[in-house]
């Protein structure tokens, strides 16, 4: 399998795994908070269905500019699991696309990779999946490999993302802590 092959295969089991816990959400546990503590599930699901509904326009060339205010406030509507939907197999379909691994974004902090750019959603997504289970009161238990894969992701470039301000700081953990505990904690979140 080709790198550009397994980074969408990651993409895909990321976006999964956020998938299966917002199935679990319960009806009245949209406005419940979570770990990030600027959001409740509803605001949580809506930033992920917009990093979903980015991908087409920058993946086709297009710059935040360009963009403008499309994406901006509440893309989920009357039915979030539709917006969920409707957001997750364009933007699999853009990074699927033959050679679209190559081609270059336009990023608020610069042009990119588009490889690199699916890296940061495949954490992204990751994180906020467990970030969702903990809202809505489901099960947190992320899937082991892709928990392996973004701690090896984000290690080397931990103080960028700490520094970014998206993520919290740090938490010193046991050495012997288990993997996803050791990757929430890069992220400021505790288990």
């Amino acid at each position: 399998m080709s790198d550009d092959a397994r980074l969408v295969e990651l993409f895909e089991a990321a976006s999964d795994t956020f998938d299966d816990k917002l199935h679990q959400v319960p009806a009245d546990g949209w406005h419940a908070p979570t770990p990030c503590t600027d959001w409740d599930v509803r605001d949580l699901v809506n930033h992920v269905v917009g990093e979903h509904r980015w991908v087409v326009p920058l993946m086709g060339g297009q710059t935040i500019a360009d963009v403008g205010s499309e994406l901006d406030g509440d893309l989920l509507g009357d039915d979030p699991m539709a917006a969920w939907h409707h957001a997750t197999a364009p933007s699999h379909a853009a990074f699927a696309a033959e050679g679209a691994m190559d081609s270059t974004v336009h990023l608020s902090y610069g042009d990119e990779r588009a490889a690199a750019y699916c890296e940061q959603l495949v954490f992204d997504n990751l994180v906020h999946a467990w970030d969702l289970a903990r809202g809505a009161g489901v099960d947190d238990e992320l899937p082991g490999d892709l928990v392996d894969w973004a701690i090896g992701w984000a290690t080397p470039i931990l103080p960028m993302l700490t520094g970014s301000g998206a993520f919290g700081e740090v938490v010193v953990v046991p050495d012997d802590a288990d993997a996803q505990t050791r990757l929430l904690a890069m992220v400021g979140r505790r288990r």
